[in-house]
């Protein structure tokens, strides 16, 4: 598929409130491997090649097994998640799919267990984070593959 635009450069001032947005929640507190987990799943749910392609690579750059990457579409049968990873996965696509499924007080309490006040907020507005820039490479269709990792290995 051709890409219908470059966003980044057709709206730079927007492109640039994304971004600041990204470095707000990499400088929140929580953990960098469970944020590359969260974008991921998220990612995957809302069908962005170009999200999955950065994640997956900047997971692994950040030390992320490949295991844990291939199974993160079976995570509640996967054993090799934690108790807080989890939450936020489940948190994580409640949120992503709030339009056709209720945030339910189970899951509220659920992730509650996991995150105080801040880190529920902050993982919320993780999630809404990636589903923006998922629904900006989806409807423009941004080239997929070229991205390379700034985190190394």
């Amino acid at each position: 598929m051709a890409q219908r635009l470059d966003y980044t450069t057709a709206s730079p001032a927007a492109f640039k409130a994304m971004l600041q947005l990204e470095a707000q929640l990499h400088g929140c507190g929580l953990e960098e491997s469970l944020l590359e987990l969260v974008k991921s799943r998220a990612s995957q749910i809302n069908g962005c090649a170009w999200c999955l392609d950065m994640h997956s690579k900047d997971a692994r750059a950040r030390g992320e097994t490949e295991q844990r990457l291939y199974l993160l579409p079976a995570w509640r049968d996967a054993p090799c998640y934690t108790p807080r990873e989890r939450a936020a996965l489940a948190w994580t696509e409640a949120v992503t799919q709030v339009s056709t499924q209720e945030v339910s007080d189970e899951l509220y309490t659920l992730a509650r267990e996991h995150f105080d006040e801040k880190g529920l907020v902050d993982l919320t507005l993780a999630v809404i984070a990636i589903n923006g820039w998922n629904r900006m490479n989806v409807a423009f269709r941004t080239p997929v593959g070229n991205y390379v990792s700034p985190h190394g290995k």
